[in-house]
């Protein structure tokens, strides 16, 4: 999935992805795209792990930038935000999250979202719905 464009607009912007450290990458996928974040002192919690909220904003941020891509002139806002965390990770360490599309409907976008560590050990599962808005309606 092509979102070039789409980071450009993200890098101009203040929101959580740029304070949370997100960065979105391309796949060659059509239904697929990537995001990855280091574990900083931005997004761990107190004990110097990877604050289980912001794997959360990174899944549902990265669907968002995913259902953005396949309807450029809409906007997904997320619905349902539900995970499961199987792992920590310390500060230090990057995580990816690989975001895949299950349904593309006119209102509603699903996506399943897995994160890993920097060694591809599964840390989070999130599942992810998007309503979809015209891009302008508030």
């Amino acid at each position: 999935m092509d979102i070039e464009s789409i980071k450009d607009i993200i890098s101009r912007q203040s929101g959580l992805s740029n304070t949370l450290g997100m960065e979105f990458l391309s796949t060659p996928e059509p239904d697929t795209c990537k995001a990855q974040m280091k574990v900083n002192e931005c997004n761990r919690q107190p004990f110097g792990f990877l604050s289980g909220g912001a794997s959360l904003a990174l899944a549902e941020n990265l669907a968002g930038v995913g259902s953005l891509a396949l309807c450029p002139h809409k906007i997904g806002v997320g619905i349902n935000v539900s995970g499961s965390h199987v792992k920590p990770v310390l500060e230090g360490d990057t995580v990816t999250a690989t975001a895949r599309l299950l349904h593309k409907g006119k209102t509603l976008h699903q996506w399943h979202v897995e994160i890993v560590n920097g060694a591809g050990e599964l840390i989070s599962t999130v599942q992810v719905t998007n309503y979809m808005i015209q891009a302008g309606k508030k």
